[in-house]
């Protein structure tokens, strides 16, 4: 039995809206692992989860924008960078609920917009730029100060969604790939799983998921696409002890769960593509079918394959890639 059935249960009853096509499905890559030397490669496609294009942010956004959270609210108010995918999903949320949408985003490159700064707009928000990442936080409260004067009933919604209530959706995300590999049956007792990350809410919901389940079988991989691995750590575990207490009642402890952050893979930095996540994309494209994006899968892909090639896959593990979504960044 789970060490926190209590908790499992609070979570499960936590209100939310739907938004995603779960579960999302766990496919095995056979052309892929066998261009990298091993049998045992798997995808679980999160860029399926089907909103507005997809990925991640959509898991979180069905905790965050949940009807309690959303009464008298006449808009969202939320912020990233110009290619944000969690900018297009809560823009996307907003056209189809009928709520007012502010994007505070860094500034992007001159001309018309392309990716999912095209989708911003065609989804109706409202861009405010600033210049550079670390104004964007305080740029939303002072949106939503100058909406609240004209008599707006604004919701922020920080970066990512990535909040204790928003990590519950990969903590349920984490339940659902677990019972995904153990119908599995190949005999495997470890998997190693990589995901991307930035602002840490989705791997915080897959600590607190798998703290819950006490699975010491699954070993997770956080692949940076800006922050050194030991602020992301910190960020990431903190982020998940708070979402335990705070909505779950109860506490962890994260190191009882097998994290580690990856840095290695964030190049020149955020968002610019360095040879290997360049390789990953072709890898993944021509071997599987599979679109990654220049931000943050095609890094966790690099560090995927990275592991593969000077670790190897041993003959009690199996390996998945968490594939988060974010395919109109490589439209950009």
């Amino acid at each position: 039995m789970p060490p926190y059935t209590d908790a499992l249960t609070r979570l499960r009853d936590q209100p939310t809206v739907t938004l995603a096509h779960l579960p999302t499905p766990l496919i095995q890559l056979p052309r892929l692992g066998a261009a990298l030397g091993t049998d045992r490669l798997w995808a679980k496609m999160d860029a399926e989860t089907g909103f507005a294009l997809g990925g991640n942010k959509v898991r979180k956004l069905e905790y965050a924008l949940a009807p309690a959270m959303r009464e008298g609210v006449t808009c969202l108010i939320t912020a990233g960078g110009p290619q944000s995918n969690h900018c297009r999903v809560t823009a996307a949320f907003a056209a189809r609920h009928g709520l007012r949408c502010v994007l505070v985003t860094t500034r992007g490159p001159d001309g018309d917009p392309t990716g999912n700064a095209l989708l911003h707009g065609l989804f109706g928000a409202e861009i405010v730029a600033v210049d550079e990442r670390t104004e964007r936080a305080e740029r939303m409260d002072s949106v939503a100060a100058e909406l609240r004067a004209e008599g707006e009933s604004p919701l922020v919604i920080p970066i990512g969604a990535s909040t204790p209530l928003g990590s519950l959706g990969y903590a349920r995300a984490a339940i659902e790939l677990c019972e995904q590999i153990d119908s599995l049956g190949d005999g495997c007792s470890e998997t190693l799983v990589f995901s991307a990350s930035s602002s840490g809410g989705t791997l915080a919901g897959l600590i607190l998921g798998l703290a819950l389940l006490g699975r010491g079988d699954v070993r997770l991989f956080g692949v940076s696409a800006d922050a050194p691995a030991a602020e992301l750590d910190n960020v990431c575990n903190a982020l998940a002890q708070d979402a335990a207490s705070e909505l779950l009642g109860t506490s962890i402890d994260p190191s009882t769960v097998r994290f580690a952050s990856i840095d290695a893979q964030v190049g020149k930095g955020y968002g610019i593509p360095t040879d290997a996540s360049r390789e990953a994309t072709e890898l993944f494209g021509h071997h599987a079918g599979i679109v990654l994006d220049p931000t943050y899968t095609s890094k966790a892909a690099a560090a995927l394959i990275a592991h593969v090639r000077h670790l190897g896959v041993q003959d009690h593990q199996r390996i998945v890639f968490l594939h988060t979504g974010g395919a109109p960044g490589l439209l950009a």
